[in-house]
């Protein structure tokens, strides 16, 4: 009995509706006069199945519906008559049409979720979900892509276990979208590599720089409008056995830190040079030193969130939400930032957006 009320699909329960329209027209045809024709009003049967059923089903009721208009025809003066073919003729086109309309959708459905599913898959080997502990820390993320169906874009974010800490970065790609995910994806690889090789944040750092030049100089050979591509990042590195937290800003956002009802912004007077500008870019990233002490959080987050809109054009107040939530442990000030972001921008966001929660915990086992 399980398994067949497991098997059982709502569509299954919902033919009875057309199922019991045929029954109804046909009957009340059949009971009025000759003259009163209701037979057309069959086409509405396999037009709504096919709003909740495949193409099988559709045809079905389509056949369903011819048989009845062909009884209607032999009891109200037989199928000879120029006006029952031409009903009966209308139905079989008008189904056939219905029919062909399901199973175009159906194939694009198929498609559709093939998609979704790449979509998901290359999300999780460029974007690698963030493990929710790592030495002393507890870590929640959230990753919200502009473009419809997608589940990257532009923005970035990754976490390197090295000796003694852990380094992370987020990052936006200029521009949005699926465009921009090969340039987060050269980056991202650069940035795991790297990170176990270079004992310095800015030695990490530059880097990084090299490794986007060098891409944008090979795309730029064959796209004239990548030599005008750039990315902004926020690299930092959380020792262990310290209360501190080292900031190498390339252009992004500051990081902010919630202690307690305060937040706090840690990041340079002036923001740094993005990765991949080349001559442009700093000679030297210097990291700035902030103090980060158990119970704080600190969360890492691109500019598609602060640049979040609502209907009047009010862009979204990153920091007076925080103030709201605090207390709250990272995942639940994750969800709580998804779900309002998207509550304030109407469902939809013009930019990609991302953002990582981190909290120190009370000294411990390291893991």
């Amino acid at each position: 009995m399980r398994q067949v009320l497991a098997s059982w699909r709502p569509g299954q329960a919902m033919v009875a509706i057309p199922v019991a329209l045929i029954m109804l027209i046909s009957v009340v045809d059949i009971l009025t006069p000759n003259y009163v024709h209701l037979g057309p009003l069959l086409v509405v049967a396999p037009a709504l199945t096919a709003s909740f059923g495949g193409p099988v089903m559709t045809g079905a009721i389509g056949v369903l519906a011819v048989v009845a208009q062909v009884v209607i025809a032999f009891l109200h003066g037989g199928i000879g008559t120029m006006n029952h073919q031409v009903q009966i003729i209308t139905l079989l086109v008008v189904s056939a049409f219905v029919v062909a309309f399901c199973y175009l959708r159906e194939r694009h459905e198929r498609q559709l979720s093939e998609v979704r599913s790449v979509s998901e898959v290359a999300q999780r080997v460029i974007l690698r979900p963030l493990p929710p502990r790592i030495g002393p820390l507890r870590i929640a993320s959230m990753y919200l892509a502009a473009a419809a169906e997608a589940r990257i874009g532009g923005d970035l974010y990754a976490a390197a276990r090295t000796v003694g800490g852990t380094r992370l970065i987020i990052g936006d790609v200029r521009g949005k979208g699926l465009a921009s995910v090969s340039d987060a994806a050269v980056l991202l690889c650069a940035f795991r590599e790297a990170s176990h090789r270079h004992s310095s944040l800015p030695g990490l750092a530059k880097h990084l720089e090299d490794s986007v030049c060098r891409n944008l100089a090979e795309l730029s050979e064959a796209d004239s409008d990548v030599a005008e591509c750039f990315v902004t990042a926020a690299i930092i590195e959380i020792p262990d056995t310290e209360p501190v937290v080292h900031v190498v800003d390339c252009g992004h956002p500051p990081p902010l830190l919630v202690r307690g009802d305060r937040i706090l912004t840690l990041g340079p007077e002036l923001p740094g040079t993005p990765l991949g500008l080349g001559e442009l870019a700093a000679a030297d990233h210097l990291p700035a030193t902030f103090a980060f002490e158990a119970g704080d959080i600190l969360l890492l987050y691109t500019d598609g969130i602060v640049e979040g809109r609502d209907r009047t054009g009010t862009f979204y107040a990153l920091t007076e939400r925080l103030r709201r939530w605090a207390g709250e442990d990272p995942v639940t000030l994750v969800a709580l930032l998804q779900k309002d972001l998207l509550d304030h921008v109407g469902g939809h966001l013009e930019d990609d957006a991302a953002a990582i929660a981190i909290e120190r915990l009370p000294a411990g086992p390291v893991r």
